[in-house]
Order: structure tokens, then sequence, then C-alpha cells
């Protein structure tokens, strides 16, 4: 695998552009003018671009997964999806985060630190949208479902929106303790201290290759293309590592899990191996962040049609909770486009926004 490959399958982090004219925010409410505003709130980087025609409405961003160490720039750079509501009129605000990782909570407070320093500092706008992609989706979903008079309308693309002692438990290590069960002696233990933080992909790449069988085991249990598993798996451990450390242990216990898809079944769940779960860090998990399902906003979704990163059997999770809540009517779910986590052309993010304004109208007229 690439060093190029890589960098974009741990895609979970944003990638950052910088734009516009930096000045100092006013220090009494009054409307922002053309510019950037950048400051920190509780030690959280944060930044707000308003464009020259603004129309009085806001967009909340909420960026995606940054390994805890990952360089931030100072003062704050802006997401890439940013020009896109600058260009539609929309003023943006996104906060960097005072924590790096699985840090959701956190995340979802420092945005909505913002979210009230924009009111108190410029007043109330027309609107308030929030938006986030990747890890983002998660916290945006958390965020409508706590505050859920603060926004007019939401949107999540390519979103981790299935909460987080499930997507532990499913996702990141049924893959891990899978590729250990049919390709030995490469994933260290996972609940030893001593473990590396990181595994090359390539000594990954290399184990897979070796084992042609169980690769395809692998990539099709796990939805995968042969040219992503090691990827994949290299980033599912590294987050699995870095979460495991935030939460003080062990957040998953899968002593009763029964395994299916792997081959021989029956074998497979004799020799995976078998880990009990931290109360503590299974606590952590559900607080970072456990979902509902309850929204009373409306609600525009769109994955990529092939994610490596977070693949096709995780995109209808959130939208069944949502109808099993009684809340479908709020929830709309676009075609998926494109390959690649988080894969998508401004003009298919503008497309998809432009259909959350819409249901928002649509709202607005039956009130």
């Amino acid at each position: 695998m690439t060093v190029t490959a890589w960098r974009n399958l741990t895609g979970f982090c944003v990638a950052l552009a910088l734009g516009g004219a930096v000045v100092s925010p006013p220090a009494h409410a009054a409307k922002p003018g053309h510019g950037a505003y950048t400051g920190t709130l509780q030690g959280a980087l944060y930044r707000i671009d308003v464009p020259e025609h603004w129309n009085g409405d806001l967009v909340m961003l909420m960026h995606g997964y940054q390994p805890v160490g990952a360089p931030i720039t100072t003062p704050m750079t802006a997401a890439d999806s940013t020009p896109v509501f600058l260009k539609k009129g929309y003023a943006v605000a996104q906060s960097q985060y005072a924590s790096q990782g699985w840090a959701v909570s956190d995340a979802i407070a420092d945005n909505e630190r913002l979210r009230q320093h924009f009111v108190q500092t410029y007043g109330k706008p027309g609107h308030t949208y929030i938006y986030g992609f990747s890890l983002g989706g998660m916290e945006v979903a958390s965020s409508i479902e706590r505050y859920p008079h603060a926004y007019t309308g939401a949107m999540i693309t390519c979103g981790l929106t299935v909460s987080t002692p499930d997507i532990l438990a499913r996702g990141v290590v049924t893959a891990l303790v899978a590729f250990d069960a049919l390709i030995p002696s490469v994933i260290p233990d996972l609940a030893a201290p001593d473990s590396p933080p990181a595994i090359s992909p390539d000594a990954i790449e290399a184990a897979l290759k070796a084992h042609p069988a169980e690769a395809a085991i692998l990539a099709k249990r796990l939805e995968e293309k042969p040219e992503t598993l090691s990827g994949t798996l290299g980033l599912y451990y590294m987050v699995f590592r870095e979460l495991e450390k935030r939460a003080g242990g062990m957040p998953v216990d899968n002593r009763k899990e029964v395994y299916e898809g792997f081959g021989d079944d029956a074998a497979f769940n004799r020799k995976v191996h078998r880990y009990s779960g931290s109360p503590k860090a299974m606590a952590y998990a559900r607080q970072n962040a456990t979902l509902t399902g309850h929204i009373g906003t409306p609600l525009v979704m769109q994955w990529n049609a092939f994610d490596p990163t977070i693949t096709t059997r995780f995109h209808a999770v959130y939208p069944e909770q949502i109808k099993a809540a009684g809340d479908g009517q709020w929830l709309t779910v676009l075609d998926p486009v494109g390959d690649g986590h988080c894969e998508f052309t401004d003009e298919q993010t503008a497309t998809a926004f432009d259909t959350l304004v819409r249901k928002v109208g649509a709202k607005s007229s039956k009130n």
C-alpha cells in the first residue's frame, strides 16, 4: 500500500484549507463583516467565516476524527467544504475541539459553546443548520438529539452514525479479532497495555497476500475491496488503541459474541480471541456517544456508494433507528454517490444542502 493510500484511508481526519482574511471579532454584539474571525473558547480553537453577502443564516460545521497529535494550525484553518456554504451566502462556524481522538462529548460541548458564542457576539441567526462528516456525523446526530431546538436542519455525509459501543463491537473489534483468528500473529493483544499504538499497513498487507483464501473471506464479510482491506484494518487498530487509552481500559466485551460469516463459524468462534470489557471503559463508550434516533428537525443523510472506512452495513443503522423512534418524517436519505471515504464533490455537497433547505422550507410552509 502506498503512503498516499494510507493517508487517504486515515481520512477520518479532516482535510483543511485556509481561506479568507483573519480579523479580530468585535467586543460587542454586531453584525459581522466579511472575513474570518478566529479565537479560542475554553481551549478549543474556532473559526467563523462570513461571506461578503451574508444571508443572515449560519452553518455549524463538525469535522471528522483527528488522531491525537495530528498537526493543528493556529489560527484554525477551514474545512474543505466551507466554501460550498459561503458561496450560498451562509456564515460558517467550526470548532477545532479542545481534544483530539474519540472525544465525542467534548466535541459536542465545544460546538455548542461556539454556537452560543456566535449568538452572543453577533445575534441570533435567522436559521442555524448543522453539518458533519465522518465521526462528525455522530456528533451532529448527538447534537440534534441533545439540542432539538437549536437547529433549523441538519446534514450528515459519510457519517459514522452508529452508537460508539455498537461500532466498536460490530465494526472495529469484529474486524480485528476476525483478522487475528484467520491470520494469527499480526494483530497484537488489544487489551495489553504494552501493545503498540499502531501497526504498519504494509505488515497487514503482506499477511493478507500470504493468505489469499482467508483474505477473501475477510474482504467479503467486512464489505471491503482487497486493495482497501489492509488500510482499513490498520486504521481500525489505531483508532481502537487511542479510544482504549482514553477510556482507561477495554471498552468492548465479546465473551458471549457469536460470530458469523467467516467460513466455518463453529471453528472460528472456538479460536477467536475473547476480551473481558472494563465497566469504566464501556461506560465511556456509551457516553461518547449513544444515539437514540429521537430527532425533531429535518435531517438529510448521504454516503458514498463504496466507503472502505464506514462500510455499507452501517449506513442504514441510524435511519432505521430514527424510524423506530417514530421520527421518520424528519429524515431524507439521498442515493449514495462515488467511491471512497467522504469523497464528495462540492457540487454534490451543495445539492445535498439544497435538499435540506427545501425540506426546511416545506416544513415551515405547513406550520
